[in-house]
């Protein structure tokens, strides 16, 4: 395991988990969302590479982006206003999101109505879903080692759009994000994110089961796959409760393998997309862009633009060594 000041002073290493973090969050949101398409389930079964097309990211890798870009434009210095200015400038200021998610719509409208976090995000319907815990993995990059602020900082990040359990899930992925930076244990890493779960919550409950049910089977997805999908499917596939579980149990049946981890992930169904970038911002913490697929690097390190506009065409990696820089 490194500590905070070991990963400080190596710009290499610091620089190699946050890329591999920040990557692997979009290759996570494509690979899953190209997994789930109907195109690929006839043609595939299971999708196992990318195909010859173009890539193209969802709402998960954008809004991401926007958490990097307020993170770095504060130097780390994260607050609630800060977090509110950026969603009035790239957020708020669109008319419209071609792949942007409810709570996320919900929150915009909130915040031209003049409500501000908390409210903004308690007074939305879709205040449970996984769409902060998607976005959070920069905020466990800038917060390496330290689970304490990048809980602190995903609440702080979660209340513009979201309350309860889509907070949680958010301090639960941000601090799992921070421990793996540094090369924490995956057992410290699963423990991590429970840490911020409150028991009596309905997201503890999801994890807690999604965790047996593994367990039970020894870790072969054969056998805890289908169990998995009965216990934690919900109404509406991006619920926290569900999504998040889902991401832990994947990555608690395979960790080994950042390409082995990602088809598991992917191929889950439901929500894919977040459960893939929860996943794949994980494994790339853990082990780097070194340990990433080239050719997976490539294919998703400009994103398209395709919910927030002003992320068409950055370079990811360019993106993810400013947050390195903030370590």
């Amino acid at each position: 395991m490194l500590t905070r000041n070991e990963l400080e002073n190596d710009v290499t290493e610091r620089e190699n988990r946050a890329c591999g973090a920040l990557i692997g969050l979009a290759i996570g949101d494509s690979f899953g969302d190209a997994c789930r398409l109907q195109d690929n389930r006839v043609n595939y079964g299971i999708t196992t590479d990318f195909n010859k097309g173009a890539s193209w990211s969802t709402d998960d890798t954008e809004f991401a982006l926007l958490t990097a870009k307020t993170l770095i434009k504060t130097k780390g210095h994260y607050t609630s206003k800060a977090v509110v200015d950026a969603w009035m400038e790239n957020v708020v200021v669109q008319d419209e999101f071609q792949r942007g998610g409810q709570s996320e719509i919900s929150a915009a409208n909130n915040l031209r109505k003049g409500l501000l976090p908390p409210q903004s995000g308690k007074y939305n319907t879709f205040h449970m879903s996984d769409g902060t815990a998607m976005r959070i993995p920069p905020v466990g990059i800038v917060c390496a080692g330290d689970p304490d602020k990048a809980a602190e900082f995903a609440r702080i990040d979660a209340e513009v759009s979201h309350y309860q359990d889509g907070v949680w899930g958010a301090q639960a992925v941000a601090a799992a994000v921070s421990v793996a930076m540094v090369d924490s244990t995956w057992q410290e890493i699963f423990s991590t994110a429970m840490r911020y779960i409150p028991s009596e919550s309905w997201l503890h409950y999801a994890m807690d089961h999604a965790f047996l049910i593994v367990d039970e089977a020894h870790g072969n997805f054969l056998d805890a796959w289908m169990p998995l999908h009965d216990e934690l499917k919900t109404s509406a596939w991006a619920t926290t409760a569900e999504a998040i579980p889902a991401a832990f149990a994947c990555l608690r049946m395979e960790h080994g393998d950042f390409r082995k981890a990602m088809v598991i992930a992917g191929n889950y169904g439901r929500d894919a997309d977040t459960i893939g970038a929860v996943c794949g911002a994980l494994l790339g913490a853990k082990y780097g862009l070194s340990g990433i697929p080239e050719r997976w690097v490539e294919k998703t390190r400009y994103p398209s633009g395709t919910c927030l506009k002003f992320t068409k065409g950055l370079d990811i990696l360019e993106v993810a060594r400013q947050l390195a820089a903030l370590i």
